[in-house]
C-alpha cells in the first residue's frame, strides 16, 4: 500500500486525475471503477479540465460504479446514476451506454452486476472513497469479506453523513445497492482518496491497524496495489510513518 500525503484536497484530486489520465493513455478502452460523494468531485473536475484541454479522450472507456440508493430512480436528483452524469458523464465524450450504476429499482439479482463486470474483462482501475466509519462503498462494519454485490442496510452514521445532501435525514435511504467487498478488491488497481479530519481515523486503521471486519477499509491490506492519496487533514493521526 503506497500513501501519498498532499497539503489539501485540490492537490488530492489533481494528483489522482493524473493517474487515472495515465491509465486512459495507457489503455483507451480501459474499466473506471467509480465513486460518488463529495471527495472524488475534485478529481472529476480535474478530468473534464483536462478533457476540454485536450489532454484525454472518454470515447472507449467503460466505468462501473459501486453502489446506489434503493428506490431512487435514476432521474432523481439524488441518485448517484444523476451525480454521477452531472459531476463527470455530461462533461466528457464518454459513450452513457459503457457507463454502468446498480440499479435501485430493479433489485431482484443484484449479483448480476458482478457478472457484468466480468463479462467487460474486470475493473483495471477502482476509484473509492472512504466513509467515517471504515465503509468503502456501502459495504458497513462487520460486512463478510467475502460479499458480492447486494442490498445492504445503511448504519446511522452514514445515513447522517448523506443527510446533508437531502432536505432532511428522514429523506435519506435507508437501504442501498452495493458492490461487495470481493467485488472491489477484484480491481487490477485501487486509488482510495480521503480528505478531512473526520477521515483521519478511518485512515490510521486502514494504513495502521489490524485487518477487521470492524473496519471494512482494512481489507485493502490484502490488496497487491493499492494507493491512498489523503489530504493533511485526513493523515493528522498518521503520525510521520
Amino acid at each position: 500500500m503506497k500513501v501519498i500525503k498532499l497539503e489539501n484536497e485540490e492537490q488530492v484530486g489533481l494528483e489522482a486525475s493524473q493517474i487515472v489520465i495515465k491509465k486512459i493513455k495507457e489503455k483507451n478502452n480501459i474499466v473506471l471503477g467509480l465513486a460518488t460523494g463529495f471527495t472524488p468531485i475534485p478529481l472529476y473536475n480535474n478530468l473534464i479540465n483536462f478533457y476540454n484541454q485536450g489532454e484525454v479522450d472518454f470515447a472507449l472507456v467503460k466505468t462501473f460504479n459501486l453502489d446506489e440508493y434503493k428506490g431512487l430512480e435514476p432521474t432523481h436528483s439524488q441518485s448517484y446514476r444523476y451525480f454521477m452524469n452531472d459531476k463527470l458523464f455530461n462533461h466528457i465524450n464518454i459513450d452513457l451506454n459503457n457507463t454502468h450504476v446498480p440499479s435501485g429499482i430493479n433489485v431482484e439479482n443484484p449479483s448480476e452486476y458482478d457478472s457484468l463486470i466480468s463479462k467487460n474483462g474486470g475493473v483495471d482501475l477502482q476509484i473509492l472513497g472512504l466513509g467515517i466509519n471504515g465503509h468503502i462503498g456501502f459495504n458497513e462494519p462487520y460486512t463478510d469479506f467475502e460479499s458480492l454485490t447486494s442490498e445492504v442496510k445503511l448504519t446511522e452514521s452514514t445515513i447522517k453523513a448523506n443527510s446533508r445532501l437531502f432536505t432532511n435525514i428522514d429523506e435519506v435511504p435507508k437501504k442501498a445497492i452495493s458492490m461487495g467487498l470481493k467485488s472491489i478488491m477484484n480491481a487490477k488497481e485501487i486509488i482510495l482518496l480521503a480528505t478531512g479530519k473526520n477521515k483521519s481515523k478511518a485512515i490510521k486503521h486502514l494504513v495502521q491497524g489490524e485487518i477487521s471486519v470492524e473496519w471494512p477499509c482494512t481489507i485493502l491490506q490484502q490488496h497487491s496495489n493499492v494507493i491512498v492519496i489523503v489530504d493533511e487533514e485526513a493523515a493528522s493521526q498518521l503520525g510521520n510513518k
